[in-house]
């Protein structure tokens, strides 16, 4: 009976050393989030070790199919499918595997894992990337001598204040390609406001500026008749 429990031991024992074994080889180094304004470049690292095997760096982007990029040290080789010429390794990846991308665009927004294999395992490190697009600010009066702030195509949409109290909703519209124009018209409290100040928030920077509206002007239109005598 102690020999067959021994032997029960054993193979509990065995069977642990291979999970951890399994365990060991493979294992995710982490996930990152991060974000890059369009038109700037961005970098993903990726796991440092010694000896690397193999690197391959798989991204899904949300528009548009799959990419990869490979590199196998016994071949000293680098491979890329359906990769943009923008998406490219920073530098040698045989000593070190980060990825860049020069000119950021809404297009590369996605997942972006690497896969390193080196003698002591497996490793994984995913990125998920969300890119920001500046929204462009104007600030101007309308036809009835209120101020009237626009953040045209920015992405996520942006915030839109004004530094003295406005009943004012801002109104979004969303585009096709996922940007956003935020519209707000600022309506003052007390008629004796003679300017106002909006201020526009967004993740990849912040903008404000002022400006005095005219009152409304009344338009007199003289029309002029002419009579025609018919014979």
């Amino acid at each position: 009976m102690k020999a067959g429990g021994d032997m029960k031991t054993a193979r509990k024992t065995v069977c642990v050393f291979v999970l951890l074994t399994i365990t060991k080889a493979m294992i995710t180094a982490g996930n990152y989030r991060l974000s890059a304004t369009v038109g700037n470049s961005s970098v993903f690292t990726c796991p440092q070790k010694s000896n690397i095997t193999m690197v391959t760096w798989k991204i899904s982007p949300k528009v548009g199919g799959p990419c990869t990029l490979g590199y196998r040290a016994d071949q000293n080789k680098t491979d890329r499918t359906n990769c943009s010429d923008s998406m490219n390794w920073k530098f040698r990846p045989d000593r070190d595997p980060t990825l860049e991308i020069r000119q950021v665009k809404i297009a590369h927004e996605g997942n972006y894992t690497c896969e390193v294999v080196a003698p002591e395992g497996n490793f994984h490190e995913t990125h998920h990337l969300t890119v920001l697009v500046p929204p462009k600010p104007t600030l101007s009066c309308d036809d009835q001598g209120n101020p009237v702030c626009q953040a045209a195509a920015g992405k996520p949409a942006a915030q839109i204040s004004w530094v003295r109290e406005s009943n004012s909703t801002p109104n979004e519209e969303g585009h096709d390609d996922g940007t956003v124009t935020v519209l707000s018209k600022f309506t003052a409290h007390s008629t004796k406001v003679t300017n106002a100040t909006c201020i526009v928030s967004h993740p990849a920077g912040n903008w404000s500026a002022s400006i005095a509206c005219p009152p409304r002007k009344l338009l007199f239109v003289h029309s002029a008749f002419k009579i025609m005598n018919y014979t």
